[in-house]
């Protein structure tokens, strides 16, 4: 059960109503977030709902069956929809493009790349500065000092920033130079990251796990949720499956179901998804058709001298083609258009 408070509630409004939900053995906990106050309430007794939603202080009350009650599409009519500064929107009727590199590498690349982003109207660029990679020996990124050299070179070209987070302690230091911050497979599941990146005024994209399950994912977003911050993307990235071919099995499925199951943007990744630079435009624009609200995907001036993920790297060109298929195809979708 979701419980949305009026903004005015009072103590002893807020008192009575833990009372009453402690008469029908539910357990309470408060919610405050960017776009209001909730008491969830989760208990298995039946009773009549209206002895809690006649209350004084609340605003409306909501069963929600599912495990995840907040990131849940039962209770919310509308669809979340997050902006960020200079008029980008992420959510439904909207559609988004993410793009960059793998891992930031030095000035040059960064100006390059923001060139290009420029030149083909991209707004948000992605970038890990903090790299997860199998071999201790792969190259893991310049850190804090290749965020602050990257945030420079975009806050002057007006691009906004999405940049993986690894752990707790790297949040505070790279707060003030990301506009979105970006959970990774690997931590999809790290429970103390997500609690933390719930304290925190901006947007996160969480990214599927490994082999994670929609469920994990949205009961994942539920802790980002239940600690305070509503601004959440959820991106399909691919699983890890028996398939070899690639590199994961995109779950094109997903975004479609997701789509259903919560009111959070979708936004999916055919990079990581398949892993082959040949089929990632093709996985992209399926995506695009599943429903996704944007794309977020690797590009670099040269993919085969890129430190890292180049087998998954558009180049530029690529790119440019790809960028103008994807807005066609979200045309197509919403009906905006003659489309291909």
């Amino acid at each position: 059960m979701i419980i949305q408070l009026e903004k005015g509630i009072t103590p002893e409004q807020l008192e009575r109503l833990r009372d009453k939900l402690r008469e029908i053995q539910y357990k309470a906990t408060h919610v405050s977030a960017q776009n209001g106050d909730y008491i969830i309430g989760v208990g298995k007794k039946e009773f009549d709902i209206r002895a809690i939603g006649t209350l004084p202080g609340i605003r409306d009350i909501h069963r929600v069956s599912d495990d995840y009650k907040l990131v849940s599409k039962k209770w919310r009519v509308e669809d979340t929809l997050i902006e960020l500064d200079g008029g980008i929107e992420l959510g439904t009727g909207h559609f988004a493009l993410m793009a960059g590199p793998c891992s930031i590498e030095s000035e040059g690349q960064v100006e390059e790349t923001i060139a290009h982003l420029l030149a083909n109207g991209v707004r948000i660029m992605r970038g890990g500065v903090y790299k997860p990679r199998s071999s201790p020996y792969s190259f893991r990124g310049l850190g804090i000092d290749g965020l602050k050299l990257w945030y420079e070179k975009a806050r002057e070209a007006g691009i906004k920033i999405i940049t993986e987070v690894m752990m707790v302690e790297q949040i505070e230091a790279m707060l003030p130079y990301v506009d979105i911050f970006q959970v990774g497979a690997r931590n999809s599941q790290n429970f103390n990251l997500l609690d933390a990146l719930g304290e925190v005024g901006k947007p996160v994209l969480l990214k599927r796990g490994i082999s994670g399950t929609i469920d994990e994912l949205l009961q994942a977003a539920e802790y980002i949720f239940s600690n305070g911050n509503e601004r959440i993307l959820l991106c399909e990235r691919g699983i890890r499956t028996y398939e070899t071919a690639y590199r994961n099995t995109m779950d094109i499925n997903a975004i479609a179901m997701l789509k259903e199951k919560t009111h959070l943007p979708v936004i999916a990744d055919p990079s990581h998804g398949v892993g082959l630079r040949r089929f990632v435009d093709k996985v992209a624009l399926a995506s695009v058709m599943a429903g996704a609200d944007g794309i977020i995907m690797e590009v670099h001036e040269q993919p085969e001298k890129a430190f890292s993920d180049g087998q998954q790297t558009l180049s530029f060109p690529e790119a440019e083609r790809l960028y103008k298929q994807l807005r066609m195809a979200f045309n197509l979708r919403e009906g905006f258009g003659p489309g291909f």
